[in-house]
Order: structure tokens, then sequence, then C-alpha cells
């Protein structure tokens, strides 16, 4: 974990960053050291036989990458255009091995350094999302921000190595 350290003259503050991000209207986030990089969407090489979240495959600097349609993923309505919406590529840790993984969600947000004393526990069942994804919550300028565990989410089901392997 990366912690920033905010010293002022009498308290210490401990914050980590992050990363945000608009999906359906929300606003969730990620540990920023997660993020390798943010793309624009282009158009990816389907695989036959995979779940219907994952959009397809992408070479990126000749590592081939899943795109997971977070949208679709979460249980979300889709978007027929594609065009104005982003990728995240993220670095996952899985089985002890690093992989480039790609998160395509509506836009991008904003970065943010919240303190460890203002994210909370997230309340079971509150979401779509599984519980095992949602890392915590936060107020953040008065809007509600859901902190993803996003190792958590790509080595769930399918998208565990073995599979994912697969389909690469």
């Amino acid at each position: 974990m990366s912690l920033t350290i905010h010293q002022d003259i009498d308290t210490l503050v401990e914050s980590k960053q992050f990363l945000s991000f608009i999906l359906a209207g929300d606003e969730y986030a990620t540990d920023i050291l997660k993020v390798q990089e943010i793309r624009d969407w282009t158009s990816t090489t389907l695989v036959p036989n995979s779940p219907t979240y994952i959009e397809g495959v992408l070479n990126l600097r000749g590592e081939i990458i899943p795109i997971i349609n977070l949208r679709t993923r979460f249980g979300l309505p889709d978007l027929p255009d594609k065009k104005n919406r982003i990728v995240i590529v993220l670095n996952i840790v899985s089985d002890q091995k690093r992989r480039l993984m790609g998160l395509l969600v509506d836009a991008f947000s904003e970065t943010y350094d919240i303190p460890l004393e203002k994210i909370k526990s997230a309340p079971n069942n509150i979401s779509v999302i599984d519980d095992d994804f949602i890392s915590g919550l936060t107020t953040v300028d008065e809007k509600m921000v859901i902190l993803l565990d996003v190792d958590e989410l790509m080595n769930s089901n399918e998208l565990s190595t073995d599979c994912s392997a697969a389909t690469a």
C-alpha cells in the first residue's frame, strides 16, 4: 500500500491516491498505483465463447490484454456508442504474477488524495456490484465515491489467470 503523509504543525494524516471514473452516472475509484495508463476506446478483437462482459482483446505494445466492459460486468445497460468512452489499463496481481487488463468505462473523472480515516466500509448489498469488489466508500465534495478492489474484481470467476490465458 502506498501512503501519502501530510504533516501539518499539529497533525499527521495518512492518505491514499485514487483515480476516479464515471460509470452510468456514478463515480467509482481505484488505487492510482494500479493504473498503467488511460486510453481512448479503440476496437478490440473479439474472442469466441468469452463471457459477454469481455469486449475482446487489445495488443498494447506487444502484450495482449483483455478489455472488460464494466457496465456489462455490473449488469448495467450498455451504451451502443463506445467511441467517447475510455479504457483504464490496470496492473493486476494474480497468483503472484503481474498482468495488464483494461476496464471500459464511461469517462475519466478526477484523481483524489483521500485521507484513510475518510474511507468507510460499505454496507452489505449496497449495490449491484458484488460486495467483494468494493473496498470502501468515501465522500468527496459532498458526492459519494465507490472504491473498487480491482485485484479482486479482475481475479474473480472467469477472469482468473487460467481462464484469461485461454481467452487471450
